[in-house]
């Protein structure tokens, strides 16, 4: 059966990123011309060491530079844009706010405006965040929720996130957006985060590392369910009656932190080794989980992984990604 992205025209930002790399690859196995906007050329990427880098158009510059995205999208008579790139890691948003601010919040109108600007977009998928809801004491988040960031990351998601309704309240462009957990799977090149960092300590026979006190909850959505999401999301986009709303993607399992850690340990085998609880979090919201239940009825989409799952698929990822031999 024929894809329905095949002779797509996809611009993807972020591409470098975890799940800019495995959305690609997906993209241009199912036909899709597909044009990314890469900013810093990343040789241990899935984009680069999957080779897929080959296979697409790569535009170099940055999502602040609003007229290199609009050249992208005209030149390449762009018709969906997945507009994943941002600056997330949590850390650098509170040491450096601006940087944080420019790429998120300016990024974000700089592709929107650029949209707006060509006649050939039918589609535009944004990711938010869990994170843009800010904390709440009322769980799981729907979609109503109100958006209330109230640190850097989680600020400019929220601003990101208004943004992208404003674009379609005003403009009628055709937005839809995604609200995700933590993402986890093979490529995460941050080993500050919980997954590839406890992996990598496992694999390096050391401790792993929580910088939390380990009871924060999260959800955990692994990367491609993600994939799946985003692109099931982009196709239900011909429907005019979705525009401009916001879907949470996620399997509905919570874990705390500390829990997730002693399930990675024990999926490795390795319950010799003791989380070392740093207790060092500053500026990140304590409890947070989603409700998927639009998704499913509005989308007909429903997670396909579970987290031990997408674990067991990651592991083997990085003993292959560190040179050993996969068990």
């Amino acid at each position: 059966m024929r894809s329905w992205w095949k002779g797509k025209d996809v611009f993807v930002t972020g591409a470098t990123g975890l799940i800019g790399s495995w959305l690609t690859k997906r993209l241009v196995d199912e036909g899709s011309n597909v044009v990314c906007l890469v900013r810093d050329i990343v040789p241990k990427s899935n984009l680069y060491m999957n080779g897929y880098y080959k296979k697409v158009t790569i535009v170099y510059g940055r999502l602040e530079d609003y007229n290199t995205i609009e050249r992208a999208l005209n030149e390449y008579e762009i018709d969906t844009i997945f507009h994943l790139g941002a600056q997330t890691i949590v850390g650098a948003a509170n040491r450096s706010p601006i940087g944080t601010l420019e790429a998120n919040i300016k990024g974000t109108w700089n592709v929107l405006e650029a949209a707006r600007d060509t006649h050939l977009l039918k589609r535009i998928v944004i990711a938010s965040s869990d994170k843009a809801y800010g904390s709440h004491d009322k769980l799981p988040y729907k979609e109503d929720t109100p958006l209330r960031g109230m640190h850097p990351y989680d600020c400019s998601k929220s601003c990101a996130d208004l943004l992208s309704q404003m674009y379609y309240k005003s403009y009628k462009l055709p937005v839809g957006i995604t609200r995700c957990g933590n993402f986890f799977g093979g490529g995460d090149l941050n080993f500050n985060r919980i997954v590839p960092g406890t992996i990598r300590s496992i694999l390096n026979n050391e401790n792993p590392v929580i910088r939390s006190d380990g009871t924060y909850i999260r959800d955990y959505i692994y990367i491609l369910d993600a994939v799946d999401g985003y692109m099931h999301l982009a196709e239900k986009l011909d429907d005019e009656g979705i525009h401009g709303e916001a879907f949470n993607l996620s399997n509905e399992k919570r874990y705390t932190v500390l829990e997730l850690v002693k399930l990675i340990l024990k999926l490795m085998r390795r319950k010799d080794l003791k989380p070392l609880i740093l207790n060092e979090a500053v500026n990140e919201i304590k409890n947070q989980s989603l409700s998927a239940e639009k998704a499913r009825k509005t989308l007909g989409w429903k997670s396909k992984y579970d987290v031990e799952a997408g674990l067991k698929e990651t592991i083997y990822w990085y003993k292959d990604f560190f040179g050993l031999k996969a068990k």
